[in-house]
């Protein structure tokens, strides 16, 4: 994932000036909240979010995947 270096906020900041996180998220589409100087949280404009506008068999195929990375060791024990 690309991040606009425009679009980063600190923890701090975003707990101080929410209303300036969500101005960014409007503008630029996402926010991106860093904590400890590393991309933590994720504010997403639902009206301009191309990450929700998948099916939800897509939504299945993705979350498999990502199971099956994580897991592979136990699955492939399993299958012995």
């Amino acid at each position: 994932m690309t991040i606009d270096t425009n679009a980063i906020v600190s923890m701090t900041e975003a707990n101080q000036n929410f209303s300036r996180v969500t101005r960014i998220a409007e503008q630029k589409g996402q926010a991106v909240i860093f904590k400890n100087n590393r991309p933590k949280y994720l504010l997403l404009d639902l009206d301009n979010a191309p990450l929700l506008d998948i099916t939800d068999e897509e939504k299945i195929d993705i979350a498999a995947a990502r199971i099956l990375k994580r897991y592979l060791p136990a699955f492939q024990e399993l299958a012995k």
